[in-house]
């Protein structure tokens, strides 16, 4: 392997405890399912302006005018998590957030929602913070511009350009055309969680204690909302072998359980509920000028509805050691690819490797008797990275390579707790 070029600008800081991921998809769900109840008159009008006043623009973003009817083609949703001090977490984190070292925001989580055409399918890629990537040529707020690098942290991007610069450098690295985004910070996640009354998670292994997340927490199932759930979103230390990976496999564990509560009757029967959440998302996000109509969200909600948990994917961008540092992650770009033709073939997939790094299975979760599979057209070979589904007949199942981690909706997993 040849030495990359020196990063043109690549920036270090010191990490802190607060430097942690935390979920975002609850934004994403979160938005597309209420905000279909919440189109017409004034309060339609309300979201929207509120929406506007905050939307950046992105490249790809559709031309056409949003509907209320289904979204024909296949489309992607970028959802980044800041770690910025906000005010609502300013009190609690303290020299975190008066440190002048940190007064920089990363987008310490990145995840890709992308939907599939008939028959829709969801499929949610998160990437490491620490994952070496290119950042392309960025514009930010301001006015500045980044000049771009070859190789630096992709949680850099934020800092670099905003949200747009984010989009231009995953779209960059993955291939796919990004329409629509959103921004959430630590704060936003608090407000979020407990506008839905909090979501029960599992603590599995022996307990989670990480004295840097603030928790020290028994096995057993527990209802997270508040600072409680932004702690259980950023351990790191309490879970698995400690790592930024581990905590993914645990974020997917939430974004599961969130997505299976939104669309619980506990939610979608209580109008109370979705109209003070359809707010609380509106007051908690930096969409994208596409994503920034009411309108546009509902139509996005009814394209998702009926999507089976079966079909509703987490997965973590594949990854391999970095070579030219211990600290860091570089793309499997081989396992990379069979992922997204996949994807870009509508196939369902199939996850042969473990669910990550932070979690186990729910040893209370009830077992289905196996039942016969059903015939099916031959899939592609995963293992030939340049293998091309055949667009002239339906995709067979694609098993994803096995460092491909993950989950389906309808796993139940627990917090592989290591305290």
């Amino acid at each position: 392997m040849h030495a990359s070029p020196a990063p043109k600008h690549a920036r270090r800081r010191p990490e802190s405890g607060l430097r942690r991921g935390l979920t975002l998809l609850a934004i994403a769900v979160a938005v597309i399912v209420v905000a279909g109840v919440a189109v017409g008159g004034f309060y339609a009008w309300s979201l929207t302006s509120r929406l506007q006043e905050a939307s950046v623009p992105l490249k790809d973003a559709p031309a056409e005018p949003p509907a209320l009817s289904e979204y024909n083609e296949p489309f992607a949703v970028l959802v980044v998590g800041t770690d910025e001090c906000d005010d609502v977490v300013a009190a609690a984190f303290g020299p975190r957030c008066t440190d002048p070292e940190n007064d920089g925001a990363r987008n310490d989580v990145n995840m890709l929602l992308y939907v599939s055409a008939n028959p829709r399918r969801a499929t949610v890629v998160s990437f490491p913070r620490d994952l070496q990537v290119a950042i392309p040529e960025c514009t930010n707020d301001d006015g500045a511009v980044f000049g771009g690098t070859d190789r630096a942290s992709i949680n850099t991007a934020f800092e670099d350009g905003g949200l747009s610069c984010v989009a231009d450098t995953i779209s960059n690295l993955t291939g796919q055309s990004i329409p629509f985004a959103a921004k959430v910070s630590f704060g936003n996640v608090v407000n979020i969680t407990d506008a839905i009354g909090g979501i029960e998670v599992c603590i599995g292994g022996e307990g989670i204690d990480d004295p840097d997340a603030g928790i020290q927490w028994e096995a057993g199932p527990r209802t997270v909302k508040g600072f409680d759930a932004l702690a259980f979103l950023r351990t790191r230390k309490g879970i698995g072998d400690g790592s930024d990976l581990a905590r993914i496999g645990n974020q997917q564990q939430y974004m599961s359980r969130l997505v299976n509560k939104l669309r619980s009757d506990e939610v979608l029967s209580n109008p109370g509920t979705l109209i003070g959440l359809a707010n609380t998302a509106v007051n908690n996000i930096q969409p994208s000028e596409s994503l920034a109509d009411p309108v546009r969200i509902a139509q996005l909600a009814y394209t998702l509805k009926d999507v089976p948990f079966s079909d509703i994917t987490f997965v973590q961008y594949p990854v391999v050691d970095d070579p030219y540092d211990s600290n860091r992650v570089a793309p499997d770009e081989a396992s990379a690819q069979v992922l997204f033709e996949a994807l870009a073939a509508n196939a369902p997939l199939t996850i042969t490797g473990e669910a990550g790094r932070g979690v186990v299975a729910d040893p209370s979760a009830p077992t289905e008797e196996p039942t016969a599979p059903a015939e099916q057209t031959p899939a592609p070979d995963a293992t030939d990275a340049t293998a091309s589904p055949d667009a002239s007949a339906a995709p067979g199942v694609v098993d994803l390579p096995q460092n491909i981690n993950g989950t389906k909706a309808d796993q139940a997993t627990c917090s592989a707790g290591n305290g």
